[in-house]
């Protein structure tokens, strides 16, 4: 029997969760969550990150404890195997000379990348950097905002010794070690996609400085172990680290339990959350004239695989609606929401979930209700049509989706797995079969942690192999089926956003 230890870290907030591994049926077991607030600092929007090491302590802590006296469900007395942590992608940390941390991590979501991919674009075209990296254009990207740094002559960046990735800066403090797990590296579109190490040579055209990229290592690597010094902290052993796929996303298609004969491009994936991230595993990068117009990504997957998928607003907008809902005294859950948008009008109004205006902080049903002034629509009589409109326009985005990638690829798309945390939305699970026309299933719920205590126990040879352990993962957390339904009404939807979005307003 294995326990291993999983941390999540998402933009919004990170998990600690103990798995059990028999040999046959994995459990897991929440030991620590907390939320992950962004700090604003004059104009910059930036992450705490000693926060979050903060955090990385209490939950082994915890963990430590849990295993200790255990909650009656046999892992008493049993010591931690392992650990690993995953995150969201492109932000990371600098250390100086002497492997101290320069300044808190920049948030994605801060301006200083304005125009900084026209900028990288009158040195390095944008079909180059498409067909070198095979990465999706996205402002946030890592690439920019170094070239942010150097283009304003940072201070943290002229003084940078190394660039560790959030979870590899995480793995830092824990361990001592300066390494770039392949999966959250590629996320930077820095990295080759043939080779798999970073793109030197276009790098240097653009100026920016290789010297401060370490060693890019594969997903499974055991990657050290705790200090002694944290070890004796946390009055534990030497517990060994290990690189799971450190992209947040590329866990939780690692955890994916597609279906036998629809594994590959037969079965698309949806990871659920914050973001959106759709798209399929491929054995090689799509890197073409169709998936560089449709501005899809090929990041790093696990056993050698890519992720081709595209990045969609996701839940971000009914997050940000509840979050001021709830400033103004109308507290309500997740839960509730979607019970009340189920009886809200059907297709009352529709947004593109990309749009600008739905990108940065705020107040986000202002947004939507000017989104849909500017566009000529019905702007929302009550929250329960903002909350339908969210999700009847994610739904219907992710058909515009699926038909680009079943274009791209050649191949129909039988399948839509979704997971994550938004796999709960059982309204937007059913909208989605409704839009797309597709079977969905819905699960594993916590499929990030999942895929990272998989490739943990790939690390430590407790399986034989990815597809082995994603039947385990299967079988252990059965998916929740939904049919499609209601093809008129869907169809007739769709064409009127297809509309929109043609309009580009």
């Amino acid at each position: 029997m294995s326990n291993v230890l999983a941390f999540d870290y998402g933009a919004s907030g990170g998990r600690a969760f103990l798995g059990v591994f028999d040999g046959k049926i994995i459990s897991i077991e929440e030991v620590h969550r907390f939320p992950n607030e962004p700090v604003t600092i004059g104009k910059t929007i930036h992450w705490d990150i000693q926060k979050l090491r903060y955090e990385l302590l209490t939950g082994i802590k915890k963990s430590l404890d849990y295993c200790s006296y255990g909650n009656n469900r046999g892992t008493r007395d049993r010591q931690i195997n392992s650990l690993g942590i995953d995150s969201w992608g492109v932000d990371f940390g600098l250390l100086d000379k002497h492997g101290k941390l320069l300044d808190n991590p920049v948030h994605y979501r801060d301006t200083r990348t304005e125009g900084m991919m026209e900028q990288a674009a009158l040195i390095v075209p944008k079909t180059e950097l498409y067909n070198t990296t095979g990465i999706a254009f996205q402002k946030f990207n890592t690439i920019f905002q170094l070239l942010a740094m150097k283009t304003s002559q940072d201070p943290a960046y002229k003084q940078a010794h190394t660039l560790l990735f959030i979870p590899d800066l995480l793995a830092y403090f824990l361990t001592g070690n300066k390494a770039c797990e392949y999966t959250i590296a590629s996320t930077s579109m820095m990295c080759d996609v043939a080779t798999r190490e970073w793109a030197g040579t276009m790098l240097s055209r653009l100026g920016l400085d290789t010297k401060m990229l370490p060693s890019i290592i594969k997903p499974g690597t055991i990657a050290g172990a705790l200090t002694s010094q944290v070890a004796q902290e946390l009055g534990t052993r030497e517990i060994p680290f290990v690189a799971v796929a450190e992209h947040d996303t590329g866990s939780a298609v690692a955890a994916v339990p597609f279906p036998s004969g629809l594994a590959g491009a037969s079965c698309a994936y949806l990871s659920s959350g914050t973001w959106s991230l759709f798209g399929v595993e491929t054995d090689k990068p799509v890197v073409t004239e169709k998936s560089l117009a449709a501005n899809y990504t090929n990041e790093g997957g696990v056993g050698g695989k890519y992720r081709l998928l595209k990045n969609i607003m996701g839940l971000w907008i009914l997050q940000e609606c509840k979050r001021t809902w709830d400033a103004m005294g109308s507290i309500k859950d997740f839960e509730t929401l979607a019970a009340e948008a189920k009886n809200a009008t059907p297709f009352y109004s529709i947004i593109d979930p990309d749009n600008e205006l739905f990108y940065r902080p705020g107040n986000m049903p202002e947004n939507i209700n000017e989104y849909l002034q500017r566009t000529g629509q019905r702007i929302c009589p009550d929250n329960a049509h903002v909350v339908r409109i969210i999700l009847e326009s994610l739904a219907l985005k992710y058909r515009m989706v699926t038909q680009e990638l079943e274009d791209i690829l050649g191949k129909t798309i039988r399948q839509i797995q979704i997971m994550g945390g938004g796999s709960q939305n059982r309204l937007l699970n059913q909208f989605t079969a409704n839009a797309t026309g597709k079977r969905v299933c819905a699960g594993p719920v916590e499929a990030a942690v999942l895929g990272n205590m998989a490739v943990q126990l790939l690390a430590m040879r407790e399986t034989g192999s990815l597809d082995q352990i994603r039947e385990i993962i299967g079988k252990s957390f059965p998916a929740e089926e939904f049919l499609p339904t209601g093809k008129r009404e869907w169809d007739d939807a769709y064409g009127r956003f297809a509309e929109l979005l043609r309009r580009n307003v």
